[in-house]
């Protein structure tokens, strides 16, 4: 029981298999009660998600502040610049495999009104503000109290953070396997749900590859920059993969990704510097994986895919992806915005996207830390004279 209340993974997994057993077993009237709790936390979610992008973005970018002048600049580039071609190259790839045996399985997806679990109330939470204002407010403030003299405003929104991180920790994270629960008995009840775990396995397994695959290019191309073999750099990187494996979290890996990264030969001040902030802004793997489950998800519910969405899309995601916080399934509540504003995900779509999103947490955050260990090298090798000088 300990190693399920510590685990949101196993939490997510348990959720899954008991709404899809219990789903056809369940009576009418204890199944609306589920429904019910799901209409009610979706109305939250809808109104939390403009507050979490305001709670975690201004902070996020008004703390990485002037400090280290162009060595920041080029970590950040580099990070942003990383995280952006994991999701154009996510996108390439799922938008060509996926179709191939995704859309056959759309068709087993239509949902007549009977079938759908009936709530028995719903109660309306309207937002403060829409997705895209929050976002644009973000940006606006975040920026400039990075460049400003804005002590108290940054100390403000500091704390505002800690008031989201409570409620994500406490209130949203807790209450998500019961969310998931109640959407696959739902899916249970209307015929859906075998597809969805059948979609599940298929995207699981080509992330993964795509994982590899992107990391073995980060490698090669840093083995370039710094003509050193890229596959015994990636040997020393394995303690920090392995570790968060575990920990689900760049932020608790950092000590091991720093000692990982200092066995590659990177000057010590490099990568104290570069590691801890590539935890907070550089996710490449969790882009990837959730430019590849939208696309899944719009493909099986026969939603159309719009180029020139998914480009604003990804755009918009990389530099949110500096919001994520440092937790467990941080990285997909920081995206949820972007979900909901430009691809118009609904709160049952959204909570599809976490419950997939969470089963591949340990590989998207290994993908993250081994990545980071990338771009230390490629700093350390341009940038060593501009951090001494800034000493």
């Amino acid at each position: 029981m300990k190693l399920i209340k510590n685990s949101l993974l196993l939490q997510i997994v348990l959720a899954i298999a008991l709404g899809t057993y219990l789903g056809d077993l369940l009576p009418l009237g204890m199944s609306r009660i589920f429904s019910t709790f799901n209409a009610l936390f979706g109305n939250f979610l809808n109104f939390i998600i403009p507050l979490i992008i305001v709670g975690l973005i201004i902070p996020a970018i008004g703390n990485i502040g002037k400090e280290a002048g162009k060595l920041l600049i080029i970590t950040t580039g580099l990070a942003y610049g990383s995280t952006l071609l994991a999701g154009f190259s996510s996108y390439a790839v799922s938008i060509s495999i996926f179709p191939q045996f995704l859309l056959s399985q759309s068709t087993d997806l239509a949902v007549e009104p009977e079938q759908v679990l009936i709530p028995y109330f719903s109660i309306e939470i309207p937002p403060l503000f829409d997705v895209m204002s929050a976002l644009i407010l973000a940006f606006i403030v975040g920026i400039c109290i990075s460049k400003g003299p804005f002590t108290h405003l940054k100390g403000v929104f500091n704390e505002f953070q800690s008031i989201i991180m409570t409620v994500i920790e406490k209130v949203i994270i807790p209450f998500l396997p019961l969310f998931i629960f109640g959407v696959f008995l739902n899916m249970t009840y209307s015929g859906q749900v075998f597809v969805i775990l059948e979609t599940f396995l298929k995207i699981i397994g080509v992330i993964f590859a795509l994982h590899i695959v992107f990391l073995i290019f980060q490698y090669c191309l840093a083995g370039l920059v710094v003509k050193r073999n890229p596959f015994l750099l990636m040997k020393n990187m394995l303690p920090a993969y392995f570790t968060a494996l575990g920990t689900q979290s760049s932020a608790a890996t950092i000590p091991v990704t720093l000692e990982s990264t200092l066995k590659n030969d990177v000057n010590p001040k490099i990568a104290g510097f570069v590691i801890p902030l590539c935890a907070t802004i550089h996710l490449a793997g969790s882009t990837l994986k959730i430019v590849a489950c939208a696309i899944a998800l719009m493909l099986i519910q026969n939603v159309p895919i719009d180029p020139f969405a998914m480009i604003g899309f990804i755009l918009m995601l990389g530099v949110t992806m500096i919001a994520a916080p440092g937790v467990p399934g941080g990285a997909i509540m920081a995206a949820l915005g972007v979900l909901q504003s430009v691809l118009g995900f609904d709160a049952e779509q959204q909570t599809l996207m976490i419950a997939l999103y969470v089963a591949m947490d340990s590989f998207g955050t290994a993908c993250n830390v081994m990545g980071d260990g990338a771009i230390a090298l490629i700093v350390d090798k341009i940038g060593t004279k501009d951090f001494v000088s800034t000493e």
